[in-house]
């Protein structure tokens, strides 16, 4: 979404519609300011260094001519509709995660059209209209935006920073309630970086036991450890001795090897063998209403994971480069902390709140032409942070952020 997030300035001109909306869709739909203001640089034509893309074919990454030659398979002309995905391309999903180590069967994967229709599945197999689901913050607001659209209520629980992130767990007393049905993981986590580490992973594993919750992982970013923990969970599936609760990790080609145009995820799903077999036979119904999943994509499927790997290779040596230079700009800045960064493509930086961050960001978009996201879009808890993609041409990064600190140097 970027700089694209809709504001709180009330309803966009016109005449009063003549029909109810749905409450799902928020009923303020006016452009907020940063929006405004990067619509109008554009429209002036000014060349904008943005620091919050998110998608790797439009940062010079390579991609092989024939990467997508499989979806011009024939047989892509056939139609053969399997609710979960066809099983060649489950299976080549499940020798993905052999890749990592990982085992998993693949009746217990389901194919999506992307991470987003996942949500959407699980929310519709978990919860019924105001059922609620525990999600952390910071993170990426897409979450309250899906949730909505389902009828479920998202209650946020803290990731604190302490020199590293991890679990405000006094705050997931205050906000689970009878109505929660699930927990949200994020690991790494978009933007703090942080991946779950295996104290909490074991004493979210036991309260959702206990309590009867769900534990969806979001690990779309699993690819891209940076400078984890020694104690970090690279995958939940993987950390599940004993007895566990329905555990669904999340993935897809977006981010697995920067496709984010061949619109395909996945989910794989851990657990009790009778919970996992209830829920599977619940999505079924759900998938097979909607049968999303392209054929061309799926056949396809193999060869994208497989050839994919080497603009995974040309991702992770572009973080790790820009990730280190912006450790050594910012280590002689005084006015700006970069914040432990695990894995992921975004990095957190805490700037003195000498200005609210809405002032600083348009500030920085008008007077310095750099794009950058403020800590509010995240829900950081306070002020005041800025969030730099890591993906940026490195010489796009370090024009901007020259530019960011000699702002705030001035500010201070």
């Amino acid at each position: 979404m970027g700089a694209e997030r809709r504001g709180d300035e009330g309803e966009a001109a016109g005449d009063e519609p003549r029909v109810r909306f749905s409450r799902r869709v928020p009923g303020s739909l006016a452009a907020n300011r940063l929006t405004r203001s990067l619509d109008e640089a554009r429209r002036r034509g000014r060349h904008v260094l943005d620091l919050t893309v998110s998608n790797p074919s439009r940062v010079g990454i390579a991609y092989a001519d024939g990467l997508l030659a499989g979806l011009a398979n024939p047989r892509g002309t056939s139609y053969r509709p399997e609710a979960f995905g066809q099983l060649d391309a489950r299976r080549a999903v499940a020798g993905d995660y052999a890749r990592r180590g990982i085992i998993v069967d693949a009746d217990d994967i389901v194919l999506t059209a992307s991470t987003s229709e996942a949500y959407s599945l699980l929310f519709k197999v978990l919860c019924d209209p105001g059922d609620e689901v525990l999600v952390p913050a910071p993170s990426y607001p897409l979450f309250e935006h899906l949730a909505r659209l389902d009828g479920v209520s998202i209650r946020p629980y803290g990731l604190a920073y302490d020199g590293h992130w991890g679990v405000a767990w006094d705050s997931v007393e205050r906000a689970a309630t009878p109505r929660t049905r699930a927990v949200m993981l994020v690991s790494p986590n978009n933007p703090t970086g942080s991946f779950v580490r295996h104290d909490d992973w074991r004493r979210w594993r036991d309260l959702a036991m206990a309590r009867r919750w769900a534990v969806i992982a979001d690990e779309v970013f699993c690819d891209y450890p940076l400078d984890p923990a020694p104690d970090h969970v690279a995958c939940v599936l993987a950390a599940n001795p004993g007895p566990a609760p329905l555990t669904v990790a999340l993935g897809g080609l977006s981010k697995s090897v920067g496709l984010p145009s061949a619109k395909l995820g996945w989910m794989a799903m851990a657990g009790e063998p009778g919970t996992v077999a209830a829920a599977r036979a619940r999505l079924e119904i759900v998938c097979d209403t909607y049968l999303s999943v392209a054929t061309p994509v799926q056949l396809a499927l193999p060869g994208l994971l497989r050839d994919g790997a080497a603009v995974r290779a040309q991702i992770r040596e572009r973080l790790g480069g820009n990730l280190a230079w912006l450790r050594g700009h910012l280590a002689g800045v005084a006015v700006a902390t970069l914040l432990e960064t695990e894995g992921g493509w975004s990095a957190v930086v805490r700037v003195p709140a000498v200005v609210p961050e809405d002032d600083l960001v348009v500030r920085l978009l008008e007077e310095h032409d750099v794009l950058v996201h403020p800590g509010y879009f995240f829900d950081f808890a306070h002020e005041a942070f800025l969030v730099t993609s890591l993906l940026p041409d490195p010489a796009v990064l370090s024009t901007a952020w020259g530019r960011i600190t000699g702002c705030l140097n001035r500010l201070g």
